[in-house]
């Protein structure tokens, strides 16, 4: 049965016109409480995950559970139905397990926490914060297992459970969790900033209800919703297509030696509303690539993606929702059956943003992106640091790696940056100062972002030098399946892993492996893939290619994907260039709207010369069981 709400006021709220300058004050009021959230777990949080690159979503919702300003959408409706349970003033919810809210959060690591905010007896909202803990137990440090075969083995699981009940704290609640971390001061310090993220929401929150009123600060919400609605339901008219249109794209492998897995998505507007149905996605599979994606949260990465596209400048709610009608297949990759493993389902979660570009932009190709950095590619490395005045103290590192933005229509994509507009790198003195590493290079990669009027972004080529044996493991995506380019753009390179011994000796590892035993002197090359290209490549002005090659964004040889010849004084050859270019206009055909590269068929023949490791094999599935 669904949550019990326990109010000691029944009043209903009363709706109020509001002029506009209040709406204005209240809704910017709202945007600082929530930079404020995020501002106070960087001050309190202790991991590096959280603390220097933060990876964590805040939320503030309505009394109804609808975001009004946040990150990642709301979960709450979900919630409510699946909490079996009464929220009263003074509870605070902790949860999380994917499978008790339908996905909202999306693997174990990710902890909930959720603030029903009483006035005078009434609830008159909710503030929410996840993020990421470091360490929750499990079979591996890190516990994001790449070859889980079910959540079981992905760290502590947590229920919707009351970590504050009527203002008492729940103390052996805490104990029992965080006696399953190898990290019990980060989770603990991690947990306490996301408490407190949230009551610094709740009370300025309630500070907005004592200065305007308790009706009128209601009325501001619903007019944020409202007017959120009538914006989306205006790009949705324009922007899409009664015709439907399919796009798919892939995750590259799962890490136990089969891949790709195909992720397909199909859209089309039925009067004001868009319909999006993964129908010929690929079942899930056996180890911990699955993505269980909440269709709230998937409207939310939908609506997100037309608003930053088409018109940024719109308040980004949950307005919307109604007009998006979004069907998964029970038993696939994107709703897979419990209790299948989610650890690494950050790559079908950032190749859903790939797919959205493909899907939007095939109406209205001024406006499409290529492919991008659409993952976040983890290393781990774990040990214990022997070196003097250490005494082989414990460590543990899990960091998020940085790639190539795709090329846009407005320009170059971005080297070296996130997925999650919100993150940052953690820098390199903080690494050296706290674990046994030295940093050898952080630069962009040349030549990694696809060829294309626009460039796309380069990837990251970072050498980490290990000054204390220990364990690494690695999770990252797109070193077999390339990133797309668009409007003549050019694919970018893909992604690759070098571990040199300190014998000299050179080691290919791959994208997703766990447990890769290093030594003190050993230095791995950490090198992230590139974003697609934008445009025809022979149209990007030469001196800006010569520019970039003395900037080291762009090699010589790179530079002839633009149809650029440099000459010996590193200036553009304008003759040679001029013939090059007339030739490869004659013999390339039409331009592509979308250039994938290679063909599966052609990937797999050629993997191991072109990247050093065994191809993918195909996966096979027990159809009839996956459609139960």
């Amino acid at each position: 049965m669904p949550a019990t709400i326990v109010e000691t006021n029944k009043t209903p709220f009363k709706s109020v016109e509001l002029d506009p300058v209040t709406l204005d004050i209240i809704e910017n009021a709202l945007r600082n409480a929530r930079i404020e959230m995020d501002a106070t777990l960087v001050r309190t949080a202790m991991s590096p995950g959280i603390r220097e690159q933060g990876d964590a979503f805040p939320l503030i919702a309505d009394h109804n559970g609808k975001m009004i300003v946040g990150q990642f959408g709301s979960f709450i409706d979900g919630f409510l139905r699946q909490f079996d349970g009464t929220l009263e003033d003074g509870d605070m919810i902790f949860l999380s397990d994917p499978y008790s809210c339908e996905g909202a959060i999306s693997h174990n690591n990710d902890w909930l926490v959720l603030l029903p905010v009483f006035k005078d007896g009434r609830l008159l909202a909710y503030t929410a914060m996840f993020g990421h803990q470091s360490d929750i137990g499990g079979k591996v440090v890190g516990s994001m297992p790449i070859d889980a075969k079910s959540i079981f083995e992905e760290g502590v699981r947590i229920p919707p459970v009351k970590i504050w009940r009527k203002g008492e704290y729940n103390d052996d609640l805490m104990k029992l969790v965080m006696h399953q971390t190898r990290k019990p001061d980060w989770c603990q310090a991690d947990l306490n900033a996301l408490i407190a993220s949230c009551r610094v929401a709740a009370r300025r929150v309630i500070e907005m209800a004592d200065r305007f009123g308790d009706d009128i600060y209601v009325s501001a919400t619903q007019m944020l919703l409202q007017r959120n609605h009538r914006a989306m339901k205006a790009l949705i008219a324009m922007a899409i297509a009664e015709a439907p249109v399919s796009f798919e794209d892939y995750v590259c492998d799962d890490g136990l030696g089969y891949g790709p897995y195909k992720i397909k998505c199909t859209m089309w507007r039925d009067g004001d509303k868009v319909i999006l149905d993964f129908d010929g996605t690929d079942p899930q599979s056996a180890a911990s690539i699955n993505f269980y994606l909440n269709e709230n949260m998937f409207k939310m990465f939908f609506g997100i993606y037309m608003i930053m596209v088409f018109d940024p400048q719109i308040l980004f709610n949950d307005g919307f929702y109604d007009l998006i009608d979004v069907r998964i297949p029970e038993g696939s990759l994107l709703k897979p059956k419990f209790p299948a493993a989610l650890s690494g389902r950050t790559h079908a979660l950032g190749r859903i943003f790939d797919i959205l570009g493909g899907l939007l932009g095939q109406k209205t190709p001024e406006f499409l992106n290529a492919a991008g950095f659409s993952s976040s590619p983890h290393l781990f490395y774990s040990g214990n640091d022997n070196r003097a005045g250490k005494g082989g103290e414990w460590f543990q590192l899990f960091q998020i790696g940085f790639g190539g933005i795709p090329g846009r229509p407005l320009g170059d994509g971005p080297d070296g940056h996130s997925l999650w507009p919100g993150f940052t790198n953690v820098p390199n003195e903080f690494l050296e100062r706290y674990f046994p590493l030295r940093i050898e290079r952080y630069e962009t990669e040349p030549d990694s972002g696809g060829a294309g009027l626009h460039r796309g972004g380069n990837g990251i080529h970072m050498t980490y030098h290990f000054l204390a044996d220990g364990t690494v493991s690695i999770h990252d995506d797109r070193w077999f399946v390339p990133p797309w380019g668009v409007n003549g753009g050019l694919p970018g390179k893909r992604a690759r892993k070098l571990l040199v011994r300190t014998d000299g000796s050179e080691q290919i590892v791959g994208n997703k492996q766990e447990d890769i035993e290093v030594r003190t002197g050993d230095e791995l090359h950490y090198i992230t893939w590139g974003g697609g290209g934008w445009g025809d490549p022979l149209e990007r002005d030469p001196a800006l290619v010569v520019k970039e090659i003395t900037q080291g964004l762009v090699t010589p040889t790179g530079a002839l994907d633009y149809g650029v010849v440099v000459s010996s004084d590193a200036e553009v050859d304008t003759a040679a260039t001029e013939k090059l270019r007339g030739e490869m206009k004659a013999v390339r055909g039409e331009l592509k709207l979308f250039d994938y590269g290679p063909s599966i068929e052609e990937l797999r023949a050629n993997c191991e010369a072109e990247t050093g490791l065994p191809a993918p094999r195909q996966p096979v599935w027990n159809i009839s069981e996956a459609a139960e």
